[in-house]
């Protein structure tokens, strides 16, 4: 199998006078960005580091991050990517995890470094301009040669961390034929055509913003950097660059939707649309169709560990189901309390959603976690902590995680159903439900809304008894937020709103508790 190093020569052999990267008024071809990557290549060898070695960035989605990737494709480093909102405390615990031989950071991330400790033990890079000693990325880019594909299928090529939201971040090694695989997985899943032309707006210390960018280089396409999300920029280089695929987390598309420049922008070069990272709820499907009329509009359900779990190519025609197990991938739903993947979850049963660790998208196991490698792999399966059911012709339907579930009265309540139904409602801008602690009912069921409209408790118990939703899953409490607490790649924080970390709007009518 050819490792991703000889994968990028494919596109410098194919296209090498195609434009192959945008960001701001950097624009490089195929060839051009492949002998700035053998700069960056070189450079990295002359600072000592050897195939296996991490390097860790802490840097935004500019091109110097991109270039940086892909040099360590070529040598055989380990590209260890981390959020550059990093805080000092996070810096430290990836750097001695990793044992990262290299810190290359930016002017955004630079006050989290001067703080972290083990940050001033290492060597270290800074992209731009900053007030830090460190040697210069700008330098390795000034000499330009052809890169060499020094690494195998079977090296590393990266290492990504779980958001860590129960307890600390785990590392995520994944080879380079896996993502390899994963990549050609989504070009197919995906349709892409040769020459598409991608937003890189997705982060590189996420998968989805890993994906993007590999998948370009196996269809000769653009990558157009966007060092970090904004709506108004995002709609000028949708336009400006004909971008004809868009691959966002749902919140970035409400976002673009919302802007008041979306109606005076030229979007019909955008053909397809794709989303991951969280549920999308059936109003701003519709939106997004009526919008963009797409060919193809597809819910890629996945994760770090193993890239694709399902995928559903027509989001509006089953909304809410996240399809089929992706074309490298054996699913499963399992009973909740299921200790064995055998244990199957019957036709429309809510159970946990388990992933076959022989896929060729797969993982092999957390770094240097053995206890988290015991909780989540079992008999050859991967334990997603994702819940769902299968409905009667055999699609997939995530309705949260393990950990989000709601016990209220003996019953098990999933939250993206109630969601579902309240975004439907005029006056609702994004909603998020969540379980609050209950004497009588162990938890009751609390709405999160954010509204656009007037609107009151009243009219939204109406909506809900209205629906199609059973009454024991009725929120019982409605609470208006200013915003819904989310993590960088749009994931709902129902964390936050348990304990009561958001900002109350003020009640837009009277509040009339639902009986």
């Amino acid at each position: 199998m050819l490792d991703l190093g000889r994968t990028f020569l494919q596109s410098v052999d194919r296209s090498a006078n195609t434009t192959a990267l945008v960001d701001g008024s950097v624009r490089l071809t195929w060839g051009e960005w492949a002998r700035a990557i053998g700069g960056v290549q070189r450079g990295l060898a002359a600072l000592g580091l050897r195939h296996g070695d991490h390097v860790l960035s802490v840097l935004q989605n500019r091109y110097e991050a991109a270039t940086l990737h892909w040099a360590c494709q070529f040598s055989g480093l380990v590209m260890t990517p981390l959020n550059w909102r990093a805080k000092p405390e996070e810096v430290d615990y990836v750097l001695r995890d990793s044992e990262a031989r290299l810190l290359v950071f930016e002017a955004a991330s630079e006050e989290s470094l001067e703080s972290s400790v083990l940050g001033k033990t290492v060597t270290r890079m800074a992209v731009g301009t900053v007030r830090s000693e460190a040697n210069r990325f700008d330098d390795l880019l000034k000499e330009r040669r052809d890169p060499t594909p020094l690494a195998r299928a079977e090296d590393l090529s990266l290492m990504l961390y779980t958001s860590g939201t129960t307890g600390a971040p785990k590392g995520v090694p994944r080879r380079q034929r896996t993502e390899r695989v994963a990549a050609l997985a989504h070009v197919a899943q995906n349709r892409y055509a040769y020459g598409e032309r991608t937003l890189g707006v997705m982060p590189l210390y996420h998968t989805m913003g890993v994906r993007s960018l590999l998948t370009m280089a196996l269809v000769d396409g653009r990558f157009v950097c966007m060092p970090r999300f904004d709506a108004a920029t995002a709609l000028r280089a949708i336009e400006s660059e004909r971008v004809s695929h868009l691959y966002l987390v749902p919140t970035l598309y409400h976002d673009l939707l919302a802007h008041p420049e979306f109606k005076r922008t030229d979007t019909h070069s955008v053909r397809k649309l794709g989303f991951a990272g969280a549920p999308m709820h059936d109003a701003l499907l519709l939106r997004l169709q009526q919008a963009f009329q797409p060919e193809l509009f597809v819910n890629h359900y996945g994760s770090s560990e193993i890239y694709t779990f399902s995928i559903n190519q027509n989001a509006v025609g089953k909304p809410g189901s996240a399809g089929r197990a992706g074309i490298n991938t054996r699913l499963r739903v399992i009973k909740l309390d299921a200790k064995s993947p055998e244990d199957v979850a019957a036709p429309l049963e809510e159970g946990q959603i388990v992933a076959d660790l022989l896929s060729d998208e797969a993982f092999e196991g957390y770094h240097k976690r053995p206890e988290a490698n015991a909780r989540s792999l079992r008999d050859g399966w991967y334990f997603t902590g994702d819940t769902g059911y299968l409905d009667a012709e055999g699609d997939l339907f995530v309705t949260g995680r393990v950990d989000d579930m709601i016990i209220s009265g003996g019953e098990n309540i999933s939250p993206v159903d109630i969601e579902s139904v309240l975004s439907l409602h005029p006056s609702v801008d994004e909603v998020a439900v969540a379980g609050l602690k209950d004497e009588r009912w162990g938890q009751r069921v609390v709405a999160f809304v954010k509204t656009h409209d007037a609107v009151g408790a009243d009219a939204l118990d109406a909506h809900c008894r209205a629906s199609d939703l059973v009454n024991f899953k009725r929120p019982r409490e409605y609470v208006f937020v200013r915003e819904i607490p989310k993590s960088p790649v749009g994931k709902v924080l129902r964390r936050k709103l348990v304990a009561g970390e958001f900002e109350a709007a003020r009640p837009p009518l009277p509040q009339v508790p639902p009986a």
